[in-house]
């Protein structure tokens, strides 16, 4: 089964205590696709300039992403730049151009809208729900926001959160939408505004879901060389979703498991700069390293 994704698709300039790299391939929809293209087909809605050189649009299409719905317009490209100090679960932003971003009015193609699940990356909510007007009956939608959001446009947010189904937010942002400083807490006030899924993303502490029945709580993958943070939730988000398309399975152990493949897939983005890693892997290391988890989380009963 396919996904629909919309978001960014950007150049990227970062610098971490273990290197930097300038105007590199980035975006929210463009580490998203990598990352769920091992498991389904991709449809990307997005915008970039002129200045977006084809030898990336080739490489997205090598993972067999379906770019029809990126299109390119008169201008520069979204542009971000950061730094990572050695605590790197926190980006320090150093200058955002958005550039054509700035206008971007997602229009889903025709073959896209009948697609069965959608994830809508961290863009303006009411981008979002427009997003939401255009598509027929999806099994399943999912989404992303950020801080920004959360203060900015609180209303919209709401409203767009009881429409989905699964929604997927940092810890720090769980807690400024809840106004609560326990993340049990902010997650069942979250849960009041409609998503029937919650995931917390918690960086190096892995990741939690809520649901109306449980809690489940996946860690991290323990790395010894971790390079580059930036795009591993939305890799993250690429894996969980992949694998929930792939299966067609929306039962609560299903997605549990796509968890886990969404940490395996951030677990690789992390160990390069850029798309380096993530887009270069087989289905053989992904699969070992979904057996290194399920080792890694094991224990025997009493």
């Amino acid at each position: 089964m396919s996904i629909l994704v919309v978001g960014s698709v950007a150049f990227d300039s970062v610098e971490t205590p273990f290197g930097r790299v300038e105007e590199v391939l980035g975006g929210s929809a463009t580490y998203f696709s990598t990352s769920a293209s091992y498991f389904a087909g991709v449809s990307l809605v997005a915008v970039v300039g002129e200045d977006f050189p084809a030898e990336h649009v080739e490489g997205l299409k090598k993972r067999g992403i379906d770019l029809e719905g990126l299109k390119k317009v008169p201008g520069k490209t979204f542009r971000w730049k950061g730094r990572y100090d050695y605590d790197l679960n926190q980006a320090h932003t150093l200058e955002t151009n958005l550039n054509v971003f700035s206008s971007f009015d997602p229009v889903i193609p025709e073959r896209y809208r009948e697609l069965p699940y959608v994830f809508l990356a961290n863009i303006d909510p009411e981008l979002q729900l427009k997003v939401l007007e255009q598509v027929a009956k999806p099994r399943l939608v999912a989404c992303d926001t950020m801080n920004f959001w959360i203060e900015g446009k609180p209303e919209a947010l709401r409203k767009l959160l009881r429409r989905i189904e699964v929604f997927v937010i940092n810890e720090a942002e769980a807690r400024e939408l809840a106004g609560e400083s326990s993340l049990v807490k902010a997650a069942r006030q979250i849960m009041k505004d409609g998503p029937r899924i919650l995931i917390i993303k918690r960086g190096e502490y892995g990741a939690l879901m809520f649901s109306e029945k449980s809690i489940f709580s996946a860690p991290a993958y323990p790395l010894e060389n971790i390079f580059d943070p930036t795009g591993a939730g939305d890799s993250f988000a690429g894996g969980l979703m992949g694998y929930i398309a792939n299966t067609g399975n929306l039962g609560e152990d299903n997605i549990r498991r796509a968890i886990i493949f969404g940490s395996v897939m951030a677990s690789f983005n992390v160990e390069a700069f850029s798309l380096s890693r993530l887009s270069s892997l087989s289905l053989d290391e992904i699969r070992s390293r979904y057996a290194e988890f399920k080792r890694l989380t094991h224990f025997e009963d009493i």
